[in-house]
């Protein structure tokens, strides 16, 4: 799996790039969102999707992992495909999606071209409580992605304890001190158990 590239930016549009890394040119497609946020200097790097199916393997590009993030989440849900992600990616911000999903905003989502009544209820069905469990919200509604937590959640659980209670000690962690390294996270966890 292709997670990320580092290379020199060849080619621009507002819906792919060219990625060239030492010598292989790599074409990405992309959102409106990540086309304006790419820097302006040619050295680049880049957060991946590789999309395999039985015609194509098709390569997708993010300016940030939460936008992958969100991208993975969405084609996750029956009747969304990758094409229908990276429109809802470029009509709407990473924080935006988080944010109908987790308040149930039919209309905001349905607002997204090609995305009808019946895939915007199924979106906020089969992803709210993803999006509740993965993204922290404070007290504006803001979405606030916790990498630390998901991150020492994986590891927790290749060590082979039950995600549900590494969950649990994790929040407890995080409510006393919320700014920890994922490291200093999962050896306060592994004292906790």
């Amino acid at each position: 799996m292709i997670t990320q590239l580092k290379g020199r930016l060849v080619e621009k549009n507002p819906t792919y790039i060219v990625v060239d890394c030492h010598g292989v040119g790599y074409l990405l497609h992309i959102s409106l969102h990540t086309y304006g946020l790419l820097p302006s200097e040619e050295s680049i790097t880049i957060y991946t999707h590789l999309s395999i199916k039985e015609d194509a393997h098709t390569l997708y590009g993010f300016i940030s992992k939460l936008e992958r993030e969100i991208f993975r989440l969405l084609i996750s849900v029956s009747g969304v495909g990758p094409s229908i992600a990276r429109t809802m990616l470029s009509s709407m911000s990473s924080e935006e999606i988080q944010q109908a999903i987790a308040s149930g905003n039919v209309a905001l989502i349905q607002s997204v071209k090609g995305i009808g009544a019946k895939t915007a209820q199924r979106l906020i069905l089969d992803l709210k409580d993803k999006v509740l469990k993965t993204f922290d919200f404070d007290e504006n509604a803001v979405p606030v992605h916790n990498t630390s937590k998901e991150e020492a959640l994986s590891a927790l659980e290749v060590l082979g304890f039950a995600r549900k209670i590494s969950e649990k000690v994790l929040d407890k962690i995080l409510k006393q001190e919320a700014e920890l390294s994922v490291e200093q996270l999962i050896k306060k966890a592994l004292k906790s158990f």
